[in-house]
């Protein structure tokens, strides 16, 4: 922050250098808290991934007839991971005889579960049917799964041309432009 500071007062001066200065540390140390570490990035793609596969498994067990209990048993333990893990904690909460809420209250605080946690628990509350709100939270995680994919492609694809516009304008701009100039400038100084 006091680097910032600092480049403000060197770069702007006075009084408006020091507020700019501060605006960009403050901002800078916002952004640096606000990163996750690669291990949280890569758990929460995974748990993004798993997402459907393990609602879509609940429904399906669900649908067969198993206890909500039994199925999240089941989806813990084909899914694994960390997704597999909260689903195990929610399963043992459930096993014991928690309330309705309490179980899934486990989930309710990450944005990409607290869904799953809504849907269960107002099931378990006012004892609507399970499977036809998880079959719903599954088609709308895959789409939003395919959507991050499909986001991630396209950007891709822009960070492929950055280095091929780095390598291909230096050579453009010697091969073909500089040779133009140079024969432009020899006839209109040359003679």
């Amino acid at each position: 922050m006091a680097g910032a500071v600092l480049s403000g007062v060197l770069l702007v001066g006075g009084v408006p250098g020091v507020l700019i200065g501060a605006c960009a540390g403050v901002s800078r140390v916002v952004t640096v808290r606000r990163r996750k570490s690669p291990e949280e990035r890569r758990r929460r793609e995974r748990m993004a991934e798993d997402l459907p596969f393990t609602v879509d498994l609940m429904v399906a067990c669900l649908r067969a007839g198993l206890p909500v209990s039994g199925a999240v048993e089941i989806a813990a333990e084909a899914v694994g991971g960390p997704l597999g893990a909260l689903l195990s904690t929610v399963n043992a909460r459930l096993r014991l005889g928690a309330a309705p809420e309490e179980p899934w209250a486990v989930l309710r605080d990450d944005p990409l579960l607290s869904a799953l946690a809504q849907d269960m628990t107002r099931a378990a509350v006012n004892g609507a049917p399970v499977a036809d709100a998880l079959t719903r939270l599954a088609a709308d995680a895959t789409r939003e799964t395919r959507a991050a994919a499909s986001a991630a492609a396209r950007r891709a694809g822009v960070q492929v041309i950055a280095p091929l516009g780095l390598c291909f304008l230096p050579a453009f701009v010697f091969l073909g432009i500089i040779p133009v100039v140079a024969g432009l400038a020899s006839q209109a100084f040359g003679k």
